[in-house]
């Protein structure tokens, strides 16, 4: 249990939050939501004590022991990697190396073995002797595999450092753990996993993340921070978000009778509690919502960027045609016999267990990589718009947010200009801003402005979610599950997969599997899984 009283944080004059009294319990996990800049990592710092608020308590039950999700990925380097997730557990890793150092000695007195017989009885309390084969069966369902259990961490791939950090955090279940964005570098397979963890975690859990499908699955509360306060909400993400925008509506409603909207408060609470009763991601341990509140229900200050997606011409029936197509790096096969036709109307997610074949496909297809065997044809009436995974290139420059924007543009004419930035949140004097110093997520929503100036009928998305904010995630997904043309896309953004795609295409070294097939459906199917299988493993 967290409980914080009387809370403030700011830098400088600038408040993030203030007069915070909030309680974390026992069984319940509480996802953080806000937009970009308004203090969700600072707040875990703070609950953690690595930054100091200006007033205020946070504190813990008696007893209590408290993890993080560490950000240093070298912190460890010359530490092995079983070792770098038992000292997860400070105390029990401190008792463990005073119970070594004391055995160790050469002149072992009588007051040195009651000593060590204290550190034995809490060592064993601490479940010390099943430690390491605790440690080995988190880390293997991280999927970091046993021959790089006595690694040193330097040795491992960034990923697999994250991995690690992030078994270090889980290992020996503590009393309260803090979650920064426990998702990123993970697939969708360990994603699954860390879901079922945390779903069936027992203790306190505050997790931020811009994965809505895993906020949705793990999720008891929502933590919103907001209007500089942090309100505290019963319910996932979804229902925060879809509350959000009907108390929107409600508030841009003038003419309706009090009475008429809480009947559609009380409605929209009485169908959202039954949606969540028969979820999948419901759990034996907790309930998805326990005390749904209309008084809560209040309308955000958050923006939402204007994507739309406006095809200048329909696209007729031939759209893509991909015969014998096979790509490698460095003798690895990516992929081969890769057959398929895209359909009209179809919006395919193309998978694979190696990252790299979908930007290799990707990148072929727009005509940027050479393959290794095989052709695709375009049909004559297709436009397309591609985004890239990688998309330094386009701002190794030093021009202006309008000047950049205008080489892609017929209308060169700052207001037109401006009009495409407004819709992506750049405003005021922001469009004069270099596009070098951009950060990653105002990189891709310069892309996307660029996307929708093609008014293109095909859409190519190679991971588009990266860098975005649940703002503009949210907008994208919604934009694409809308738009009347074609979508070929890669993501590990589950929502976003299950709600836009209406057909499956996985890459592997021997071929491709091609489903015309609900996301989750997919992934609990057996026959694709005894398929997916046979597929890898040839």
């Amino acid at each position: 249990m967290i409980t914080v009283s009387g809370l403030q944080v700011q830098f400088g004059k600038r408040v993030l939050f203030s007069d915070v009294n909030l309680k974390f319990t026992q069984g319940n996990c509480y996802g953080i939501i806000g937009a970009n800049g308004a203090g969700k990592s600072t707040f875990l710092k703070v609950l953690s004590g690595d930054v100091d608020a200006v007033r205020g308590t946070v504190s813990m039950g008696a007893g209590e022991r408290m993890s993080v999700l560490k950000q240093d990925h070298f912190e460890f380097d010359e530490i092995p990697v079983l070792e770098t997730v038992l000292r997860g557990h400070s105390k029990l890793w401190a008792v463990r190396e005073e119970k070594d150092t004391l055995y160790a000695k050469d002149d072992f007195t009588d007051e040195d073995g009651v000593r060590a017989s204290e550190l034995e009885e809490q060592f064993a309390e601490m479940d010390g002797w099943n430690a390491e084969s605790n440690v080995a069966s988190l880390l293997s369902g991280l999927g970091i595999k046993e021959d790089l259990h006595y690694k040193l961490m330097k040795d491992l791939s960034g990923k697999e450092k994250v991995r690690v950090l992030l078994a270090q955090a889980l290992f020996g279940n503590p009393d309260n753990l803090l979650l920064d964005e426990p998702t990123n570098d993970l697939d969708l397979e360990t994603v699954s996993w860390l879901e079922n963890y945390l779903s069936n975690y027992e203790n306190t859990v505050l997790v931020v993340s811009h994965d809505r499908h895993f906020l949705d699955a793990i999720s008891t509360h929502t933590v919103d921070i907001d209007y500089q306060k942090i309100s505290l909400f019963a319910g996932n993400y979804s229902f925060w978000y879809e509350s959000s925008q009907l108390a929107l509506r409600q508030q841009q409603a003038q003419n309706k009778k009090a009475e008429e909207k809480r009947k559609e408060l009380e409605e929209f609470i009485r169908r959202f509690s039954a949606n969540v009763a028969k979820s999948k991601q419901t759990t034996s341990r907790k309930k998805m919502i326990e005390k749904l509140n209309i008084e809560e229900i209040q309308a955000s200050t958050r923006k939402y960027p204007g994507i739309i997606f406006q095809p200048e011409r329909e696209p007729g029936n031939k759209i893509l045609e991909v015969s014998g197509l096979a790509a490698s790096i460095d003798g690895e096969t990516l992929f081969k016999d890769v057959n398929f036709n895209v359909e009209k109307g179809d919006k395919i997610v193309f998978l694979s267990k190696d990252v790299r074949a979908m930007t290799a496909f990707f990148e072929i297809i727009n005509g940027n990589q050479k393959a290794d065997a095989g052709h695709f044809d375009w049909g004559i009436t297709i436009t397309s718009a591609y985004l890239p995974l990688d998309n330094s290139a386009f701002f190794n420059n030093n021009m202006t947010l309008v000047d950049w924007l205008s080489q892609y543009s017929n209308d060169t004419t700052e207001t037109f200009i401006r009009g495409y930035l407004g819709r992506m949140l750049f405003s005021g004097d922001e469009i004069f801003k270099k596009v070098s110093v951009l950060s990653g997520g105002e990189k891709v929503r310069c892309m996307i402005s660029r996307m929708m100036m093609k008014n293109a009928n095909t859409l190519v998305l190679d991971t588009p979610t990266n860098h975005l904010d649940l703002e503009s995630i949210q907008a994208f997904n919604n934009s694409l599950v809308g738009f009347k043309g074609n979508v070929l896309f890669a993501s590990h953004d589950h929502e976003f997969i299950q709600t836009v795609c209406n057909r499956i295409i996985e890459l592997t070294p021997n071929g491709i599997i091609d489903k015309s097939m609900d996301y989750d459906d997919y992934i609990t199917d057996e026959t694709v899984r005894a398929t997916r299988e046979r597929m890898y493993s040839k």
